[in-house]
């Protein structure tokens, strides 16, 4: 089993600094991403998506879209590109 955290943090990373902080007694975790500019997202991920792989990684492919749509990137790339196999290995979208 993949750990969460981990997971969250290779998704991520060397992009932006990821920041992971419980947020409430529920189990909650705040997700903070930030680069040079400040911070580019913050997310709230329940105890249900981060010990749920499929779920957890929907939640990192919203992030990836939100992300990339506030970039002005193609969304149509990106989903694309989220929605390709990726042999349950992390999936780094940059779209130019």
């Amino acid at each position: 089993m993949t750990n969460p955290f981990d997971q969250i943090s290779a998704a991520f990373s060397p992009q932006y600094r990821v920041n992971l902080s419980i947020e409430a007694l529920d189990g909650s975790i705040m997700l903070t991403l930030s680069d040079e500019a400040g911070i580019a997202a913050k997310r709230l991920i329940s105890q249900a998506q981060r010990n749920d792989p499929a779920r957890l990684q929907r939640v990192i492919d919203s992030i990836r879209l939100g992300l990339a749509i506030d970039r002005s990137q193609n969304p149509m790339q990106v989903l694309a590109a989220l929605t390709r196999p990726s042999g349950g290995q992390a999936r780094n979208v940059v779209a130019n």
